[in-house]
């Protein structure tokens, strides 16, 4: 495999400089670039990175820059920019301001790397991965979003956490949007084998489920000011890594659908082989009826918000 050359990360807040720490001590890329409007704070956040190359021992070349010219030959690009929710803000009003930012970032992207794979995490991710596509103009292979490797793991640690075993022994998948209509998928989650089922009772399971899909908030209530980035940054990773080095990884993501679980011309978490050429294949599983309404409803909260984006002069 020949090694990946570029990767942009748009976006140097603490989601975007962690994502950017963990990527070049993967050395994953021969150059990566952290890009902010403000000035300094790229730079600043590149410089301290790099300085830890000789101890962590990574050759990657970070750098940091204000400018989306930088997007120039990219083979990755993450778009982490955008605002959270937040009080007294609608949802529209997340959306105006996020697709503002996305849609310039997703212009300069069909302008000077129009080869890219491209990994949106900007919220709300389903629908933000949707515009971004749209306005690329990238096919949907090379643009998918994070949605359930991030739900998956904080899934996989809670029940980890009741059951005293090792995180790592537990596999889970969840699909649909992310947060609140989130979908466990509970017949394919399992311990070495076991499945869930036969060591948690149902209750147990739900308040597993229930605090999953109140992950974030629980993170958000807890610091008082900001919102979780060390575990979506490492969920992040694991997918930039699956394309930069080719892996073919069976993980959820935000992924076009065309035909694939019935629905078409939307963006929502489904299983997914990951490699270099972004993604591969949709995955179809076998959904129990309650798993299948639960998914058509995460589908409907997509359309919804998608609804909202396009009757607004911004969303064209």
């Amino acid at each position: 495999m020949v090694a990946l050359g570029k990767i942009v990360i748009l976006g140097a807040g603490n989601i975007g400089g962690s994502l950017a720490q963990r990527l070049a001590e993967a050395d994953v890329a021969t150059e990566l670039v952290l890009v902010d409007i403000v000035d300094g704070l790229p730079q600043g956040k590149a410089l301290d990175i790099a300085e830890s190359a000789p101890i962590l021992g990574f050759s990657t070349k970070v750098r940091g820059s204000t400018s989306l010219d930088t997007l120039r030959g990219a083979d990755i690009v993450v778009e982490t920019a955008g605002l959270a929710r937040r009080p007294g803000m609608s949802r529209s009003d997340l959306l105006e301001k996020n697709a503002s930012i996305v849609g310039v970032h997703a212009d300069a992207v069909r302008a000077s790397a129009p080869e890219a794979v491209c990994l949106v995490v900007t919220n709300p991710v389903d629908v933000m991965t949707a515009f971004f596509h749209a306005r690329s103009g990238l096919p949907p292979h090379r643009v998918f979003g994070e949605s359930g490797t991030l739900d998956g793991s904080r899934f996989r640690f809670f029940v980890a956490e009741a059951l005293g075993v090792a995180p790592r022994d537990v596999t889970a998948f969840v699909l649909g949007t992310h947060g609140d209509t989130m979908v466990p998928i509970l017949s394919l989650s399992s311990v070495s084998g076991v499945p869930l089922t036969q060591l948690l009772s149902a209750e147990q399971l739900r308040r597993i489920v229930e605090r999953t899909r109140d992950g974030g908030g629980e993170v958000v209530n807890l610091l008082k000011t900001g919102s979780a980035f060390f575990a979506p940054t490492a969920s992040q990773a694991e997918l930039v890594k699956a394309i930069a080095d080719d892996e073919h990884r069976l993980l959820p993501a935000s992924a076009y659908l065309d035909g694939a679980y019935g629905e078409r011309g939307v963006y929502v978490g489904v299983p997914v082989v990951v490699g270099r050429a972004g993604v591969e294949k949709i995955v179809e599983v076998e959904l129990s009826g309650a798993e299948k309404e639960a998914f058509a409803a995460s589908v409907r909260a997509v359309r919804a918000d998608l609804e909202i984006l396009t009757k607004q002069p911004w969303g064209g």
